[in-house]
This record gives structure tokens, sequence and C-alpha cells, in this order.
């Protein structure tokens, strides 16, 4: 299967879409079937101790398997999460993006499988793992 999206198209999607949170996260690279992308880490983004939240780990890892979910099959924005699982592994490392490297392991016609890393920007050892299932909208019929 073709990339239908490559990292500027989904980049764009997410700032023409997403305003309210595009500036958090940054597609950095798009293979079939695979996104690797950062959370652009701030203050808004932690917690008490100043390690990141895991809300915002847990947004990282639904925006990559959205991501990689429109990459294979364009702009559907009104695709939805349907399922996630997600495991805090280590704590992050301190004033550091996070990188999510997100896998497609299937894509149907009605849903998608996804399973993304997230690492500390230069470590290789994880922080999370999440598995995520996204719903795709039909096809519309004319």
């Amino acid at each position: 299967m073709a990339i239908v999206m490559d990292a500027e198209a989904l980049n764009t999607f997410m700032r023409e879409v997403f305003q309210q949170v595009a500036d958090d996260f940054e597609v950095d690279h798009v293979a079939e079937n695979e996104i690797t992308m950062r959370l652009l880490t701030g203050h808004r983004h932690l917690r008490p101790g100043g390690t990141v939240s895991g809300p915002s780990m847990f947004a990282l890892a639904d925006v990559a398997a959205y991501l990689v979910t429109l990459a294979m099959i364009g702009p559907k924005a009104l695709a939805v999460t349907t399922n996630c699982s997600i495991d805090f592994m280590r704590k992050p490392v301190s004033g550091v993006n996070l990188i999510a490297q997100a896998r497609l392991l299937k894509l149907g016609k009605q849903l998608s499988v996804t399973d993304v890393m997230i690492y500390s920007e230069g470590s290789d050892k994880p922080v999370a793992r999440a598995s995520l299932t996204y719903a795709i909208p039909p096809a519309k019929v004319a």
C-alpha cells in the first residue's frame, strides 16, 4: 500500500484541523505503515516532580496512531479512537522531547490497529508502549 500523506502533509493537516494542539506535535518521518514523530514538551506537559505527565504521553501515542493511519488512507478527520491500552515503563528524561515510533499492524476498511513505542529523545529505552485501535469513517457513497 502506498503512502498517501507524507510528513509535510500530516504536519499541515494538524495545523489546519487541530490548531489547539498542532504546536505540541511534529511528524519527523513517514514510511509505509510507520511514522516517527515527537511531542515538543513544554511546561504544560509536566506533572509535579518535573516529568512528562501520563496524559501527555497518551496524547502522543494517540496522535501517532491517528497520523500513521491517515498517512495510509488520506485526510479523514473523523477517524476516532475506539480502544487504547498503554503501559508506562519508566520515567521520561527531564527536559527533552518525547519520540513516538508508531507501526500500523492492521489496516482494514473499518479499523486500524497500531503499536506505538515512546522514548525520551536520545534514549533507546522506552518510557511507554501503547496499542490503539481507530475506527475509520465509511467512504461517502455518491
